[in-house]
């Protein structure tokens, strides 16, 4: 491991993480491919390993440990071949606890984000809407003040642990006529009346339970005002520059397990009365998939190493993820070739990583949203200033 990033600290988690995933949760990730319902018991069991808390407050029963221990879960996740178990554990841990640790009140902290760190609670994060796509601004659920209570209409989709969770963090238009300045972030518990969900049947990361989520004069509490109204937006913008560096990390971590397990099968498959390995026109192409993922993912520890000292990475994370992303497809894909017909196998993994994978570009921003945003960083010299200093 670079040890200009990881310690002796960083690289003995690594062990511990790899092995826990492995005798816990490999065992299952067929089963829950299949149903696409992942167990309670190992969420639990994630919560007793401390994994939920590296990145939170002790206060919380969180480790309060540096960006590299996220970097080293979200890699360990990436390399046990279900993109949909890492989506829901990563959603978890980085979507919905960081907004609830951001915004939330003591009160809310207490509740929510105590109990997701142990693993008893489960949490999604709700923005993206069926009309809206990457179009934040344009989102059409609303939250009308009355009294001591909001009242929440509308529907969200793409939503993981839109199912099965146990809270929900809501985006939804508390002044409409103020487009995104009108935008703020609730908390909402799953069993409140008038929320509904309905399980989305997805070409990849089937273990994961993606939802449409809807809600029909659901009524909640204010306090579950998450942060200041009307801050909505900000904070959404403020997230998802680690929203994006998360997902071009995966994208460089299962890219670089495609590899391993490609290079491998290559010098055990016999061709022509030798291994496979040793063709030119197959080694130089696995020499340029291992170039570019090295590249991503050298770039993609430097701005995380930046984002660790609270630098905002607005333009660095968005061409994490464009990058990144747009890299494993393609190193997948060549790796799934070198397996001829046994790539195309469902019992075979480049099959299921070739699915899971082809999300990257689509979740957390399209491509063309984020080559719009570097290009109004970089064309209009547009600043993104961030919505709370650290």
């Amino acid at each position: 491991m670079d040890n200009r990033y990881f310690t002796e600290e960083h690289n003995l988690f690594r062990e511990s993480l790899a092995d826990f995933l492995k005798k816990e949760v490999v065992p299952h990730i067929e089963k829950w491919e299949k149903t696409g319902h992942i167990e309670r018991f190992i969420w639990e069991k994630f919560g007793e390993m401390g994994f939920f808390g590296i990145a939170y407050p002790e206060t919380y029963g969180g480790m309060d440990l540096d960006l590299f221990y996220t970097v080293i879960f979200l890699e360990e996740l990436q390399k046990i071949n279900s993109g949909g178990f890492a989506a829901a554990m990563w959603a978890h841990a980085y979507l919905a606890m960081t907004h609830v640790n951001a915004e939330g009140s003591e009160e809310i902290k207490q509740k929510y984000l105590t109990k997701s760190i142990t693993g008893e609670y489960i949490g999604a994060m709700a923005v993206t809407e069926p009309f809206g796509g990457s179009d934040v601004a344009g989102m059409r659920t609303t939250a009308v003040k009355k009294g001591d209570t909001y009242v929440l209409n509308g529907s969200k989709t793409f939503i993981t642990n839109g199912v099965y969770s146990d809270y929900i963090v809501v985006a939804a238009k508390t002044s409409p006529e103020l487009g995104n300045k009108g935008i703020s972030m609730f908390i909402v518990d799953r069993d409140t009346k008038g929320v509904s969900a309905t399980k989305l049947d997805k070409l990849g990361w089937r273990a994961s339970d993606t939802g449409e989520i809807a809600f029909d004069n659901v009524t909640i509490p204010a306090s579950h005002l998450m942060g200041e109204e009307g801050k909505g937006f900000p904070y959404i913008m403020q997230h998802f520059a680690f929203e994006r560096l998360i997902m071009g990390i995966n994208a460089h971590a299962r890219a670089e397990f495609a590899l391993e397990y490609a290079v491998k099968y290559m010098g055990e498959r016999q061709a022509f009365g030798k291994s496979i390995d040793k063709f030119q026109a197959l080694r130089h192409t696995m020499a340029d998939c291992y170039a570019d993922m090295e590249v991503c993912k050298e770039f993609n520890y430097t701005v995380a190493a930046r984002l660790d000292k609270n630098e905002y990475v607005v333009k660095e994370a968005t061409i994490s993820k464009l990058r990144s992303t747009k890299m494993a497809d393609e190193v997948i894909y060549q790796c799934l070739q070198m397996l001829g017909g046994y790539g195309y196998m469902e019992e075979y993994p480049m099959a299921r990583l070739l699915r899971d994978s082809r999300l990257g570009p689509i979740g957390g921003g399209t491509s063309e949203i984020l080559r719009e945003i570097i290009a109004k960083m970089v064309i209009d010299k547009k600043e993104y200033k961030p919505a709370v200093k650290h």
